[in-house]
């Protein structure tokens, strides 16, 4: 954990009221319930903690969302400085010790300036760290914070990690083995495991993807784990008041939530410059000295894995080939490899800032539950003007909530749409796929690949139309001499 200074401040909080015991008790029967649905004991108490608490922070939690290069943590800096707030990142990278640049975390200076939490503290060469670490630690780092009357803030990069805090959607099997159970199922591969799953859980292998490896691998370590079906499991789940089709309840009462999106063109631009500072500011010294320390001897070893832990990072194994360059590699082949790296990842960052914008709009905007927070936009196009279009908006919106006001500006909607079923299970035997859920098959039947060959198809069936219209011509014209057949022809 990393902490700064304090800045004192105005703090946003609603006066007057006892702070509750943190000794809250749960009942054997409560606890049997929570277990069996995968909730642990520690995330309930939070929840009765919090209620308790009769809102004495308001909102619980401010939840910062955005593509990368938005410039979600100087807006998160900002607040927790004028709000007696602390920063808590969830980004699954910056979790990692090493590699500060590539992951852009957040310079001491800015850590100086409001207390920092869940960066840098796991080991680089630890690549069992999971999503349930995460969301444990964090869990009891925002029961802290709400006795002490602070505003957690929620800086996310991390899908997956955000969904964990705002929404009861994990199963916690309390198994330390779980990890290497789950790696040791990987490692079979998709269409083998699907098949396994398909046996012992038919519900849930309709629901995945038969080469989402790691989906489908950790169905099957609930399933050793528990001896449960793991859609059984999330049944229970959605059943809780307040649960639906996308998974258990939100954990906190109306939750502040602010998106910062921009013109896709200007961002690009943003995150190719932000590219070029890295490398200005040491970026590939960083990659050698993190190569030579915990990369290399994996490699030697045919050990090394680019799906797991801190090497997964956007930026590292982009750079693999001109890393791993032999010394009978030229000087001018090894700045070709270099350039064709500082290419790569530059379309990696773009494609993934287009990644997590679309979870945004998937999550929270297109296709709600019946629990989904608003979510407020605001516009970080034009960043000379950041503190009219950003900053002060944010900060009469958090204390509109805080007086329980109607904010001034509205949360974003999307008109037309609907709820839809994530997990329906789609067959297009025309591109031999298996799609998941609506939106991706709505998707899949407007996409270049699918029209291609639908338009294939129809080239054909018109072929063999008009080659039985002739023989059908031929087959009821007269009688003709074999010469004059071949001229008709």
């Amino acid at each position: 954990m990393v902490r700064g200074g304090v800045h004192k401040s105005t703090p946003l909080n609603a006066p007057g009221k006892q702070t509750a015991s943190s000794s809250l008790e749960l009942s054997a029967h409560a606890r049997s319930i929570l277990e069996q649905c995968g909730l642990s004991v520690m995330a309930a108490a939070s929840v009765a903690v919090q209620r308790a608490l009769g809102k004495r922070i308001v909102p619980p939690l401010v939840v910062i969302l955005g593509a990368t290069g938005t410039g979600k943590s100087k807006l998160a800096i900002e607040l927790g400085r004028r709000l007696q707030g602390e920063i808590i990142s969830a980004d699954s990278m910056q979790v990692y010790k090493g590699l500060d640049i590539i992951t852009n975390k957040v310079t001491p200076e800015e850590q100086a300036q409001c207390p920092h939490h869940m960066i840098s503290f796991v080991d680089p060469l630890v690549s069992s760290y999971t999503v349930v670490d995460f969301r444990n630690r964090v869990l009891s780092l925002i029961e802290d914070l709400h006795h002490q009357e602070k505003l957690p803030v929620i800086v996310g990069g991390t899908n997956y990690y955000i969904e964990s805090i705002l929404w009861k959607v994990l199963l916690d099997t309390k198994q330390k083995s779980g990890t290497d159970i789950k790696r040791k199922l990987e490692i079979m591969g998709g269409p083998e495991l699907h098949k396994r799953l398909k046996e012992v859980d038919p519900d849930m292998a309709a629901m995945l993807h038969p080469n989402d490896t790691r989906k489908i691998a950790r169905s099957l370590q609930v399933y050793q784990e528990t001896g449960i079906q793991h859609s059984r499991l999330l049944e229970e789940q959605q059943k809780q008041e307040g649960g639906d089709g996308l998974g258990g309840p939100l954990r906190f009462t109306d939750p502040c939530i602010f998106w910062l999106h921009s013109n896709m063109d200007a961002l690009d631009k943003r995150l190719d410059e932000r590219v070029d500072e890295m490398l200005s500011s040491g970026l590939i010294e960083e990659l050698k000295d993190f190569h030579q320390r915990f990369n290399e001897k994996k490699i030697q070893e045919n050990s090394q894995d680019y799906q797991h832990g801190i090497f997964q990072s956007i930026g590292f194994k982009e750079f693999h080939e001109y890393l791993t360059a032999g010394a009978d590699v030229s000087q001018e082949e090894r700045e070709e490899l270099k350039m064709k790296s500082v290419e790569a990842l530059k379309q990696a960052t773009r494609r993934y800032a287009r990644k997590q914008n679309k979870w945004v709009r998937n999550r929270f905007l297109k296709r709600p539950g019946t629990y989904v927070p608003p979510v407020y936009g605001l516009d970080v196009t034009d960043v000379s003007c950041w503190e009219q279009t950003v900053l002060h908006p944010a900060l009469d919106i958090l204390n509109c909530l805080r007086k329980g006001e109607q904010p001034p500006v509205e949360p974003i909607r999307v008109e037309g749409e609907g709820p839809r079923n994530k997990r329906s299970h789609h067959v297009c035997e025309l591109c031999d796929k298996v799609i998941i859920g609506d939106m991706e098959w709505t998707a899949h039947l407007k996409s270049k690949n699918h029209q291609h060959h639908v338009r294939k198809r129809r080239n054909a069936e018109e072929s063999t139309e008009h080659q039985q219209d002739v023989e059908s011509n031929l087959a009821s014209a007269p009688k003709y001499p074999k010469q004059i057949v071949k001229r008709l022809v």
